[in-house]
């Protein structure tokens, strides 16, 4: 960790998809900052929580939820907010981009993919709002994807999706700044988690994408964390509205 934000020290910090991926590396982040941090995810997660503990000296609180479930995903937050006082940092990280051919996709299957995708980021950022402003501020960081900005084939109702992430976050930022609840997206480029690198991460994908970069250097969990604790942070106190992007400069080259 090259950053140390002391005001994220007893933050009450919220995570959906928080025990694995990047969202385990944002888990670990807050952690080392000192926040309170909880986190939602389908897939059993109280390994981690013990690696956490034993590293930080301070356990998560896990809370199984299928995020495509707003009354869990709401009752969540309650329960966060009841361990650690009203949220203050949310951070929408969990997604699914899974690959498919826009002619094969079925209604069912576009339903599935908004409801992760950007159905749950607007019931999770309208679930903590009220506790924010209560609180006299927050952060939410709705991650989004550098995809749309690319114009990339192959997952046309992901990009819809990370599109409308950002959309929405201009709106909530306009709409809850005189709370002080400030609202940003964070659109991260190629990060080379497992799941990335089990999948797609073909040689030639790799050497071809770091092509593109104007960093010539591929993109690990760490490079996500840090920009994320910095918009979570009053180190970014007057900025909202806003989408990074935080992908070795790609979306630069690609115009």
């Amino acid at each position: 960790m090259h950053s140390t934000f002391h005001d994220l020290k007893e933050a009450s910090a919220f995570v959906t998809g928080g025990g694995s991926g990047i969202g385990a590396a944002l888990t670990d982040g807050f952690l080392q900052q000192g926040a309170k941090v909880a986190f939602v995810q389908r897939s059993d997660a109280s390994a981690f929580c013990d690696e956490m503990e034993a590293k930080h000296g301070s356990r998560p609180l896990f809370i199984p939820c299928d995020i495509t479930d707003v009354a869990a995903l709401k009752a969540a937050v309650g329960q966060a907010a009841e361990a650690h006082g009203p949220v203050t940092v949310l951070v929408n990280n969990a997604a699914n981009d899974q690959r498919h051919a826009t002619l094969e996709v079925d209604e069912s299957f576009w339903d599935w993919s908004q409801a992760i995708n950007l159905k749950a980021y607007f019931f999770a950022c309208q679930s903590v709002l009220e506790g924010m402003k209560q609180a006299g501020g927050g952060a939410i960081v709705n991650f989004s994807s550098i995809s749309y900005m690319m114009g990339n084939a192959g997952y046309a109702s992901y990009t819809a999706a990370n599109g409308a992430i950002t959309a929405m976050t201009r709106s909530l930022a306009r709409e809850f700044g005189s709370d002080g609840v400030r609202v940003n997206a964070l659109a991260p480029g190629w990060v080379l988690t497992q799941k990335q690198k089990d999948k797609w991460a073909t040689p030639e994908a790799l050497a071809g994408h770091l092509e593109r970069q104007c960093l010539k250097e591929h993109l690990v969990e760490q490079d996500i964390v840090e920009a994320t604790l910095f918009l979570a942070s009053k180190a970014s106190r007057m900025m909202t509205g806003q989408c990074i992007a935080v992908d070795g400069g790609v979306v630069t080259v690609a115009g």
